[in-house]
């Protein structure tokens, strides 16, 4: 079973290709839409979401920009206060930052070794182009919108390719909270990440799941500290 996320909720089909999805809902076009603002920091950390600006941009009533905040609240991207509405959830940093990375470290490498157990051939296509994308991201002193894509791709098609509903969701919703924090890695953290990232995925293509465990429990410990230190530096 092939798993896909559309509007924070997982839906599974059967095969290994591509998929066909059904026209998005006015709350799934309102979640992909204030998720975009979220991970761009269009939507600051912290700040005010304007429910009523957003409905003017995407010309629709307030109501399915309510029930997609409702979701974002449940994925801890943004807060209620009482009286006040939405906010953009603060940057994350201190002891969340490292209870997060205690808790990749403790699903991640259990979901590669399943990858590289279940993964069919297309999926393993679709790693091998995304870490040719990487690749060329990193190196380009343009290009870190486009790595912080290639990233997000390669671990949704790591989350996916273990078969495991519940730890897609787990992944992505870590994935996600972590995504604001790109703005602050420079090109040698990418270009790190790309070649320890591109260690695992010839790993998942060999279909060794020892090593493709233990290589992206590396790249955690590693990220984990790179991460750490662009934090303190501010």
């Amino acid at each position: 079973m092939a798993t896909v996320l559309r509007g924070g909720r997982l839906v599974q089909h059967p095969g290994d290709g591509m998929v066909a999805l059904a026209s998005p809902t006015l709350v799934e076009q309102a979640y992909d839409h204030l998720l975009a603002m979220i991970l761009t920091t269009t939507i600051a950390p912290g700040e005010r979401v304007a429910i009523d600006r957003v409905a003017r941009q995407l010309a629709m009533s307030q109501t399915p920009i309510r029930e997609a905040l409702s979701q974002l609240e449940a994925e801890r991207l943004v807060f209620k206060r009482p009286n006040v509405g939405y906010r953009a959830c603060p940057e994350m940093g201190g002891v969340e930052l490292r209870d997060a990375f205690a808790l990749r470290l403790l699903v991640e490498p259990h979901a590669a070794a399943e990858a590289a157990r279940n993964m069919g051939e297309g999926a393993r296509a679709g790693l091998g182009a995304t870490l040719r994308e990487m690749e060329s991201a990193a190196l380009d002193p343009q290009g870190k919108a486009r790595f912080a894509e290639a990233l997000a791709a390669m671990q949704r098609l790591i989350a996916i390719g273990s078969g495991n509903a519940l730890l897609v969701g787990t992944m992505l919703s870590l994935h996600r909270r972590l995504r604001i924090l790109h703005v602050r890695r420079g090109p040698d953290d990418q270009r790190e990440t790309a070649g320890e990232m591109g260690a695992v995925i010839h790993a998942l293509v060999a279909r060794d799941q020892a090593r493709a465990s233990t290589l992206l429990r590396d790249h955690l410990t590693a990220a984990h500290a790179r991460l750490e230190h662009a934090v303190r530096l501010g």
